[in-house]
């Protein structure tokens, strides 16, 4: 919400400039998320001006020539009357005008200068209304007359424009909670700094309300319209009072339908509202002061003079002001009259009934909506609107009056309006006060610091909460307050714990000191889930991998650019009701993504060699595609890393020239090396295994990852085809599952003692069939060797004409160990021939 300064200084001006409001407000709990500059710079260059002449430019039929007193000499401008080229239509001698001088700076940056247009000097500009940002359409009439100013301002020629108009203003934008609706007004903020800062606070705009309560009057027949059923001028019907809790109106006669005088066209766009006409304007003015929208209404162009408000039919439709036709179901409500709709309640308003420039007669209408439907209805229709923004927070029926006493006043100064006796007040019977009791102690159990019971009075009062001394007599050290709450946090304030929340952000948050809560026995202990998830990651990190971290939403396009098939599992994706866009709309299956994402963003901008991981949740749908019966989707921690480029960063530039040592492109057994110093750190049997349920990767360059008989994931290279669709070059990756991982890993690792004696190495050349995998030959191996057997790993692999077409040989390093004895080849004679009898069954055969 953006508040404009100079209209919060109106009701609570506290001795602080924008930075200071700014920090006071933010430290309260009502953030200020941005101050923005509203109008123009250097406002010392724009005076008032008076027109002494007007002559036409001797060579353009469109251009005149206007003499205009600027008021006393300065340093830069002569006493004599300015020459100043101006085309509008509308300049005329006599007129009292907004100049720019030279060295005046425009909104968008544009410096005035002197200048010569088609050959006549010019010595400023000027203005018209959007040229100083008090409106937003082109000008249509030219220039800005000042005729509609407030007869206290001085017009005399060289008076500083500033003092006139607002001209240059900084601007709060302020990010409100839901939780605060009442602070979704001007006033709402004021009262807010007036509780910060303790600066006074000005009287509530609707204290006085020139219209009165009671039965709508009845009125004439007239040319204007007719009378409703039974005498009035007006009917409503209220026939869902559950959706529609208070719903108030008012009429008025003689309504003059104009442009909005300046200053109103200027608070509006400095709120961010773009100026329509005098009757909108007011509406949006109201709006913006109390928090509560408004709607008017052409009375002339409700038929039957009747209102009823009610539920929409199914496909029901109304034409919007926005030009629209809107299609409605049951779950809407509507403001009908007697031919149909006439708006949607508390979204838009329709065409039909709107104000237009021949409009004598309005018919004002404020209300409060219940906020989950406004919520939905908004949501449903895709038409988000100021007023469906406040409705849906929930407003309190009090501020419905609050808004009619504004509007009505300003209908009757600014539209010359003319309001009939009485308010139709349909629903409302009030509510009984919420009386909640505040205790001493309890504020200092809480926050950890004591805050006097008048400290607290004092807060509470300036946020418009009656607070008195508790007078209970079963308390008999009438420890605490009685605290009343305001209408408007009627819905936010229920509780003892909601008032210290008050309290303490008033008093000061930063007061508060550091304070452990009371543990009541409770150890603060990671869980073994817990305690694999941080040491994977720390394992990644240890071998120079940066972390990243990607959207859980993403594009449903993107399991295509994967290339899984209808049928894949990764197609069970979980999709979002309401997505805030559509390449956000579905809960990401895989860390895939998002790594490549990482990856392509990283490669487009000169980095080639990229090393990142990612720890994450994933989901899949729990239903298998079927409805599912209110089950919760699948959601598991994933980790994953991608690695692409060169191994190490690559070869840098370096006084060694050529030298320097060779670098290395990564492949799989670069991203199964570092799924090794995952999996080793957590004491797993491990293996990897041929499978080919990914159609992302490579199939000759990928595996499943096993331990204990699970399934964890998948390691490999990225499929060329999948990795172009990411602009990538050669790319591996794993990812696996970290629930799994923790359930096969120990809880508790126990201490084994090194062996004092030395290991027994030897080494075997064996010929096995090249399409047998290394691996499945080290599971051979180390079943036939034993306990004897410490270890085994391959160390050299050769192909070529000396082992036969489709044969490869693998060298093998053997170490036997034992933990009593220092073993000799009599020793370990039996269990090499059980490794040797064991290849020979792989189909190997020794060489040499």
């Amino acid at each position: 919400m953006r508040v404009p300064l100079d209209w919060l200084r109106e009701y609570c001006d506290p001795a602080l400039d924008v930075n200071g409001i700014e920090e006071r407000l933010t430290m309260t709990g009502t953030k200020v998320e941005a101050i923005r500059h509203h109008g123009v710079d250097a406002v010392e260059h724009f005076v008032v001006g008076r027109v002494l002449s007007v002559e036409p430019h001797p060579d353009a039929d469109r251009l005149r020539v206007c003499e205009v007193d600027l008021g006393a000499a300065d340093d830069e401008n002569p006493a004599h009357p300015a020459k100043i080229v101006c085309g509008a239509p509308n300049v005329a001698t006599g007129q009292t005008v907004a100049v720019a001088r030279p060295g005046a700076v425009m909104g968008d940056g544009t410096k005035i200068k002197r200048a010569k247009l088609r050959g006549v000097p010019s010595e400023g500009m000027i203005l018209a209304e959007n040229e100083l940002e008090l409106d937003s359409n082109p000008p249509t009439r030219g220039i800005m007359v000042l005729d509609d100013v407030p007869a206290d301002i001085e017009l005399a020629p060289g008076t500083p424009l500033s003092e006139v108009l607002p001209i240059a203003v900084e601007v709060l934008e302020l990010e409100i909670t839901p939780n605060r609706p009442d602070c979704l007004g001007v006033f709402g903020v004021a009262r807010e700094l007036h509780a910060a800062t303790g600066a006074s606070l000005a009287q509530p705009p609707w204290s006085e309300d020139p219209g009165s309560d009671g039965p709508l009057d009845g009125g004439e027949e007239t040319g204007a319209g007719t009378p409703a059923a039974g005498g009035a001028l007006a009917e409503v019907l209220v026939e869902c009072p559950d959706l529609c809790p208070r719903f108030t109106a008012r009429v008025f006669e003689d309504v003059t339908v104009a442009p909005s005088p300046l200053w109103l066209k200027a608070r509006l766009m400095a709120a961010g509202q773009r100026p329509i006409n005098n009757v909108v304007d007011i509406t949006n003015y109201a709006m913006l002061l109390t928090g509560q929208p408004l709607h008017a209404f052409d009375l002339d162009h409700v038929a039957g003079a009747r209102l009823t408000v009610r539920r929409a039919g199914e496909g029901e439709q109304v034409d919007t002001l926005d030009g629209d036709t809107r299609t409605l179901d049951a779950e809407m409500v509507v403001i009908a009259d007697a031919e149909g709709p006439t708006s949607i309640a508390g979204v838009k308003g329709g065409a039909r009934s709107e104000v237009r420039p021949e409009t004598k007669r309005v018919l004002l209408e404020v209300a409060t909506w219940n906020g989950p439907n406004i919520h939905r209805t908004s949501w449903s229709l895709g038409l988000r609107s100021e007023a469906s923004a406040r409705f849906e927070k929930g407003l309190a029926p009090e501020q419905c009056m609050y808004a009619q006493a504004v509007a009505t006043r300003l209908l009757i100064e600014c539209a010359g309006a003319r309001v009939t006796p009485g308010t139709i007040d349909l629903g409302w019977d009030g509510a009984p006060p919420l009386v909640i009791r505040l205790r001493e102690a309890r504020v200092e159990a809480i926050l950890g610091l004591p805050v006097s019971r008048e400290r607290q009075t004092e807060i509470l009062r300036a946020l418009d909460f009656q607070a008195v001394q508790a007078s209970d007599p079963a308390t008999p050290e009438r420890d605490g307050l009685d605290v009343t709450v305001p209408p408007l946090r009627r819905v936010d304030v229920t509780r003892e714990v909601d008032l210290i929340e008050e309290v303490a952000r008033i008093d000061g948050l930063e007061k508060l000191p550091a304070t452990l809560p009371a543990r009541r026995g409770a150890a603060g202990l990671l869980t073994h889930s817990q305690r694999v998830r941080r040491a994977a990651e720390d394992a990644l990190v240890g071998r120079g991998l940066h972390e990243v971290i990607g959207w859980s939403f993403t594009d449903p396009g993107l399991l295509d650019r994967l290339r899984l098939p209808e049928d894949h599992v990764m197609r069970q994706v979980v999709r979002l009701e309401n997505p805030m866009s559509e390449t956000q709309s579905t809960m990401r299956p895989t860390l895939l993504g998002s790594l490549m994402d990482a990856a392509r963003h990283n490669v487009s901008r000169n980095g080639p060699d990229v090393a990142i991981f990612e720890s994450g949740a994933v989901y899949r749908a729990a239903h298998n595609g079927a409805e599912h019966n209110g089950a919760l989707a699948d959601e598991h921690h994933a980790l994953g890393a991608l690695l692409t480029g060169a191994l190490g960063g690559g070869a840098s530039k370096s006084w060694r020239g050529s030298e320097g040592p060779p670098t290395r492109e990564v492949d799989f057994f670069a991203a199964k090396a570092l799924l090794g110093a995952v999996l080793d750190k957590f004491h797993v049997d491990w293996t990897v295994q041929a499978a080919s349920d990914w159609p992302f990767l490579h199939p000759g360059r990928s595996a499943a990852v096993l331990a204990g008989g699970e399934r964890l994931g998948f390691v490999g290279e990225v499929h060329p085809l999948v990795a172009g669709q990411w602009d990538l070059e050669r790319t591996a990756v794993f990812v696996i599952d970290l629930g799994k991982l923790a359930a096969a890993s120990p809880p508790v690792v126990a201490f084994k003692h090194f062996a004092s004696v030395p290991s027994l190495h030897q080494d075997l050349a064996v010929v096995l069939p090249q399409d047998l995998s290394a691996a499945d030959v080290l599971v051979g191996v180390r079943e036939a060797g034993g306990e004897m057997l410490d270890d085994v790993s391959v160390f050299d692999v050769y192909t070529g004409p000396q082992v036969g077409e489709g044969m490869r040989s693998l060298a093998l390093a053997l170490s036997f160990r034992a933990s009593d004895r220092t073993l000799t080849d009599e020793d370990v004679a039996p269990a090499r021939e059980r490794i040797v009898a064991a290849l020979g069954d792989l189909g190997g055969e020794l060489r040499g």
